[in-house]
């Protein structure tokens, strides 16, 4: 067994009276989910704490009261929704208490310390990033294929209010995940190999296509691109960013030294991408070429 010995030099030649028990309250209610009331063993005159036990009782505790911060982000309509920040047990401080408790004849009720964590996009970093629309572009998909249709709709969601900062790397598959049925995703035509199938999560490469031009449009460094095995009918020739997880990915750097904002939304058949950042950014964008938005270009 992993057992530290705590303090135990210099309580051997005091008495020591050990606790009966531990309470761990979160605002002021018991925390009745974790075990930590038997976290030490008592040898005559020495205590120790079995730090195996105390750690399984912190991640215990730091299961039931952690929050994951969320950034701020902008709603349908253009407002800011306000950032909120997150916690977390904070170790250090109620390993502390704990030892309090044994070795100091310290509080038998402990509350437990959280500390916080905060976004990385907060409203006013949101509201200085807007003002200027540095890349945009537009494609069409085929509102009757539901299956596609879906799919585009989940991975735009993904993308959208994503903030990447001066230097930072974006990822496509990192940032929009593994594509599952369980977050929702749908079969859907792909091509593989040259040949068209069906696979989980087909029609996201609309997305990372419609990304990489309105992300190429904003002059930003793309850094990996792949090109379909077969010509897609949504994005002129050779401007379409295959993804696939475990696969291709579209990978691109911001080398401005400005955050920029990555703004993604579908209204009717349209998927329309806009990168924003601050009106102080200084930026050389790019012509990209465009396919006329009609029923002729409309994936199948």
């Amino acid at each position: 067994m992993n057992f530290t010995w705590l303090f135990g030099l210099l309580l051997l030649s005091q008495q020591v009276s050990m606790p009966d028990g531990l309470l761990i309250t979160n605002n002021g209610h018991p925390l009745s989910v974790v075990n930590c009331t038997d976290l030490s063993i008592n040898l005559p005159g020495l205590p120790i704490i079995n730090t195996e036990k105390l750690k399984k009782c912190m991640d215990q505790i730091d299961k039931h009261v952690s929050k994951m911060p969320k950034n701020a982000m902008k709603d349908e309509s253009g407002k800011i929704i306000p950032e909120q920040v997150g916690n977390r047990l904070y170790r250090q401080r109620f390993a502390e208490k704990v030892f309090s408790y044994y070795f100091n004849n310290g509080s038998s009720k402990i509350e437990v310390p959280l500390l916080a964590i905060y976004p990385r996009v907060d409203s006013e970093l949101l509201g200085n990033i807007q003002n200027e629309k540095i890349g945009k572009y537009v494609t069409s998909f085929n509102t009757s294929n539901k299956g596609r249709t879906n799919n585009i709709y989940l991975a735009t969601e993904a993308i959208n209010n994503f903030v990447l900062f001066p230097g930072e790397i974006f990822s496509f598959n990192k940032v929009v995940g593994k594509r599952t049925a369980g977050k929702g995703y749908l079969p859907a035509p792909v091509i593989l190999r040259g040949e068209l199938a069906k696979d989980i999560g087909g029609g996201i490469c609309q997305v990372s296509s419609t990304l990489f031009n309105a992300v190429d449009n904003a002059g930003l460094e793309v850094t990996q691109r792949s090109s379909h095995s077969k010509k897609v009918t949504y994005i002129p020739p050779g401007r379409d960013a295959t993804v696939s997880w475990n696969g291709p990915d579209f990978v691109f750097k911001n080398k401005y030294n400005q955050p920029i904002l990555i703004q993604s939304k579908t209204e009717g058949n349209k998927l329309t991408i806009e990168i924003y950042s601050s009106d102080v950014i200084n930026y050389t964008p790019k012509k990209v070429p465009h396919l006329p938005y009609d029923q002729n270009h409309l994936p199948k």
